[in-house]
């Protein structure tokens, strides 16, 4: 696959979405958990179940944006031997065995730098990822790896939240490709009961500069969450619930995982 194919492909997933649909879900899975080869299986899943595209989390033994589920999957992951190589193995073989929805990398740069990260963004191109989301590095800071991921073909995912000032919004928005990650509170990743009035009007700030597609993550994790978000956002990425119910069921994350993703659609098991 080219890396011209790569890069077309999330753009094409949202633009294939038709108006007035749920948002499409973004599943969030962490490479090597609950078991150190289940990545492809697990992506295999959320293709199954409809899901839009879907986030690849490169475990990290210091993730400072995620919540204790995801450390605790992390952690679980580092444990089963899961390293950046062996993650983007699994991405690779996962498209071999034909998953073709839009898979995003969810690292953090300390990994990055230490592979270096020009060769880091073609490695990940080459498996088969269309986008990089690295929330540790800030806008000013994004230059180098922009120009990694844009000579790779990637989209580099950029992350704003309730409490991005107006112009910086505006800035990051103008930098961005893929979709702008709204992140729905000030915090960390965890699974919430209701989704705060401040994601929406951030989604309501994001659509006055940009005509991105707009995911929002951090907390979702039920079908009324994407009913909530129909007509304010054309994606929702869910993370931490998806987790919760792979953990409970280990001796099929896969069909825990579907399950779970077709409900969060409104569809039965």
């Amino acid at each position: 696959m080219s890396l011209q194919q790569a890069g077309a492909r999330l753009s094409a997933a949202f633009a294939g979405r038709a108006a007035g649909e749920l948002p499409g879900l973004i599943p969030y899975v962490t490479a090597g958990f609950p078991h150190r080869d289940d990545t492809p299986a697990l992506l295999a899943a959320a293709e199954r179940a409809g899901c839009l595209a879907a986030e690849v989390g490169l475990p990290f033994s210091d993730p400072l944006a995620d919540g204790p589920t995801i450390q605790r999957t992390s952690q679980r992951a580092l444990e089963n031997g899961m390293t950046v190589n062996l993650a983007l193995e699994q991405v690779a073989r996962a498209r071999a065995q034909g998953v073709g929805l839009p898979l995003a990398l969810m690292t953090y740069v300390n990994p990055v730098l230490s592979y270096g990260q020009d060769r880091f963004a073609g490695d990940a191109a080459a498996a088969g990822a269309d986008a990089l989301i690295v929330p540790d590095v800030p806008l000013e800071e994004a230059g180098q790896l922009r120009a990694a991921a844009d000579a790779a073909g990637l989209a580099l995912i950029l992350l704003v939240a309730p409490t991005t000032p107006d112009a910086r919004l505006a800035t990051a928005c103008a930098h961005a490709s893929g979709f702008v990650y709204c992140v729905s509170v000030t915090g960390i990743t965890g699974a919430r009961t209701e989704i705060a009035q401040e994601a929406m009007d951030l989604l309501d700030r994001v659509r006055r500069v940009t005509d991105l597609p707009r995911a929002l993550g951090f907390g979702l994790s039920r079908h009324e969450h994407l009913e909530a978000l129909r007509g304010h956002a054309e994606g929702a990425v869910v993370g931490s619930a998806l987790l919760n119910a792979v953990a409970a069921n280990e001796s099929d994350p896969a069909g825990a995982a579907e399950s779970f993703l077709r409900g969060m659609l409104g569809g039965g098991a």
